[in-house]
């Protein structure tokens, strides 16, 4: 089984998501630029930015910070997200069974694909790692997903653009791609995810399938 994180992967919205997060940061009075929330957060649950963020500045976040910052997100996403180039092409090509596994909410997940018109090739295989204890670097949403789908981990590939996504995919004794084809991605992105312990990194999504094809013996 292929594992696709979302954000960066399969749709270019990280820019979107961290101009909202660092808008929504400033107007409390937290000096938070997108480029800090991108170098600190990529690849993490929002609920867990704000509980790091809080402890660092030594302040509390209003209470509805949270659902301030994904009901704008969400606007945003739904009028200016776009498919990462070349990732229909990829989709299309890969065969066998396909989910999302996404630090971000249910709700932002399915708009982002239906907004992009990839949810068709998921169906009902979309997962949050709302729905478990702890987010990524943790292994549990890869783990989860295994459980539901009823897939060995050591027979999944993860296909991550962060260090947080790449590590939770090792820990859960899966393989992981590095992707560093978003909008988001800096020179320093490929050896970050190298590190991470990514097994095979890849810029362009076209490459995914050759990627793909060369972990599984072919």
């Amino acid at each position: 089984m292929i594992i696709f994180d979302c954000n960066g992967v399969l749709v270019d919205s990280e820019p979107i998501a961290t101009a909202v997060a660092a808008e929504a940061f400033q107007r409390v009075g937290i000096n938070m630029t997108p480029e800090m929330v991108t170098r600190y957060f990529t690849g993490r649950r929002p609920t867990d930015m704000f509980v790091d963020v809080e402890k660092a500045a030594g302040v509390q976040l209003p209470a509805r910070f949270a659902a301030t910052v994904a009901a704008a997100t969400l606007v945003r996403i739904s009028q200016e997200v776009r498919a990462i180039p070349h990732v229909e092409h990829a989709l299309s090509w890969l065969r066998g069974p396909k989910c999302v596994a996404s630090s971000s909410s249910l709700d932002r997940v399915r708009v982002s694909l239906d907004s992009t018109e990839l949810a068709r090739f998921f169906g009902r295989n979309v997962y949050s790692a709302n729905d478990v204890a702890e987010g990524k670097p943790a292994p549990d949403l890869f783990l989860h997903v295994a459980q539901q789908t009823g897939v060995e981990p050591k027979d999944c590939i993860v296909v991550e653009d962060s260090a947080a996504g790449v590590s939770a995919a090792v820990a859960a004794g899966m393989v992981a791609i590095g992707f560093v084809g978003g909008s988001h991605a800096d020179e320093a992105l490929p050896g970050k995810l190298e590190a991470a312990g990514a097994t095979l990194v890849i810029a362009d999504m076209r490459a995914l399938k050759g990627a793909v094809m060369e972990l599984r013996g072919f």
